[in-house]
């Protein structure tokens, strides 16, 4: 997967990744079920999220949390900004590979709110661990699929879907 994604460890100042992860950890942060992949008849194809963007619109009163974020990717425009959580299990349960948009020039963003053994995989194997304060970047047609994990109570991840400003 060479030159195929970007990966920025401590992406964030501390507190500003600290205020990210506290909210979303927080005890009454508004979670929302939902299935992982659409029209996929699996088990376990649930999920809580919160969308914080979509269809150029502000959905969420805590997008503000996510300016520094949105700093440092410098999108042309938004598509969606959802954050997904996932529980324990005993075994890692990888979702399928999917793309989150067949958009020709965007990206994903994928930030990586706490540390577990849970980690997005690419289509060639390529995996990228959870880690928190990382933000993986890629192109949004790459086939990827998120998973589960098994060291901590949740894995937690903000995606981001945009058009940047270099085409």
């Amino acid at each position: 997967m060479k030159n195929k994604f970007i990966v920025i460890d401590n992406v964030l100042k501390k507190e500003d990744f600290l205020a990210i992860k506290n909210t979303l950890e927080e005890r009454f942060f508004p979670w929302f079920i939902s299935s992982i992949l659409y029209g996929e008849l699996v088990k376990n194809n649930f999920q809580f999220v919160h969308i914080f963007y979509d269809k150029f619109t502000i959905n969420s009163e805590f997008y503000p949390l996510l300016k520094p974020i949105i700093e440092v990717l410098k999108p042309l425009a938004l598509i969606k900004i959802k954050a997904n959580l996932l529980f324990q299990e005993s075994n890692i349960l990888e979702h399928g590979m999917h793309v989150d948009y067949y958009y020709k020039n965007c990206k994903t963003a994928i930030f990586y709110v706490n540390t577990n053994d849970g980690y997005t995989k690419f289509l060639d194997g390529t995996k990228v661990f959870s880690e928190e304060n990382k933000l993986l970047i890629f192109n949004t047609e790459e086939k990827h699929t998120g998973t589960t994990c098994t060291n901590t109570l949740r894995r937690i991840v903000i995606n981001f879907n945009y058009v940047p400003k270099e085409l």
